[in-house]
């Protein structure tokens, strides 16, 4: 099979899902390896395609252009970071990433994609069961999101309820 028909292939796959669908899966529906999936997942980026590779696997965008998004600033400890992701999703939201400027490698980010409680629990539960640590933890709980709504009044409602628990640090973008 060329390239291009394993790649409308994995697109068909991510299609057929609002699940994450793991490197491992794929590579295994089509005959072939992980590394060649990562690359085939890299040029549908490059062609436009709006592919997340989150923890649980890749998933495709599907509502991007239907959605509002906006860049916030939060801090808050270790112990609050499964309350944070709530009160976004228990208010409309969804969580697309986590950003953090480091001194060094300059802006670091983690594809998220957190859209229930299920989620979270689950993405919370592989930090707890891990010995890998949030990027929050380099820089002192100080770190970006990538968040989703279906209008800005959402957000707006968002940003609120994260000030009020004392999380929301600033807005840094909006699209």
């Amino acid at each position: 099979m060329d390239g291009e028909k394993r790649r409308e292939l994995i697109l068909g796959f991510l299609n057929e899902t609002t699940q994450p669908t793991s490197g491992t899966h794929l590579s295994k529906e089509l005959k072939v390896s992980r590394q060649i999936i990562v690359q085939d997942v890299a040029l549908l980026r490059a062609s436009g395609y709006d592919i997340l590779a989150t923890a649980r696997g890749y998933i495709l965008n599907q509502e991007a252009g239907m959605m509002q998004k906006r860049v916030i600033l939060v801090k808050h400890t270790p112990e609050e970071l499964e309350d944070e992701l709530n009160t976004i999703v228990d208010n409309g939201g969804r969580v697309r990433d986590v950003i953090i400027s480091h001194p060094i490698y300059g802006e670091l980010v983690g594809d998220l994609m957190l859209k229930t409680r299920r989620d979270i629990k689950q993405f919370v539960d592989k930090v707890n069961n891990t010995s890998a640590t949030p990027l929050m933890h380099l820089t002192n709980g100080m770190h970006m999101h990538t968040i989703e709504a279906s209008s800005k009044e959402e957000l707006d409602i968002i940003e609120e309820e994260l000030h009020k628990k004392g999380y929301l640090r600033d807005t840094i973008h909006e699209e």
